[in-house]
């Protein structure tokens, strides 16, 4: 079910995305609100999926996740079979932090964050054992210029 969101929801989900630790009374302060509807709106949105989940954004540099690569994927296979494997193959690797299936001349683009080249060779044996897979296409991550999970809301 699609929720409308409001001027309210939009100011409450902006300070939720910015720092999910902030405390109701703080969010009724900066949105010129009170704690129970601003508690009852955060619960609503949970309860809507609008707010899926809360979680913490760890620093990949500063736990040992320095590689990022961007994985372009191009396969001659498309039937149903072929996508749950590939899917199911995606899902037991924790070091893809996204996958995406694309319209053009690429079919999927995954973000795989690993230790270095060598970690990225590892995943990269593994998953071409496991599901064949017309062209892959690795591309480091110079520099991280901007990253956010933040919508614009």
């Amino acid at each position: 079910m699609k929720q409308s969101i409001d001027d309210l929801d939009r100011k409450i989900l902006r300070l939720l995305q910015h720092d999910a630790l902030i405390s109701l009374e703080e969010i009724a302060r900066l949105t010129g609100s009170s704690k129970t509807p601003v508690w009852t709106r955060i619960k609503k949105m949970r309860e809507n999926g609008v707010i899926r989940k809360t979680t913490v954004i760890v620093d990949p540099k500063k736990t040992g996740f320095d590689a990022c690569f961007f994985v372009l994927v191009k396969t001659s296979e498309h039937d149903a079979d072929w996508q749950a494997r590939f899917l199911n193959s995606l899902n037991a690797r924790p070091e893809v932090q996204e996958a995406h299936r694309l319209a053009g001349e690429i079919d999927y683009i995954l973000k795989v964050r690993v230790a270095d080249a060598v970690a990225y060779d590892k995943f990269y044996q593994s998953l071409i054992a496991e599901v064949k897979i017309f062209n892959v296409t690795a591309l480091l991550s110079m520099e991280e210029i901007k990253s956010t999970t933040a919508l614009p809301v």
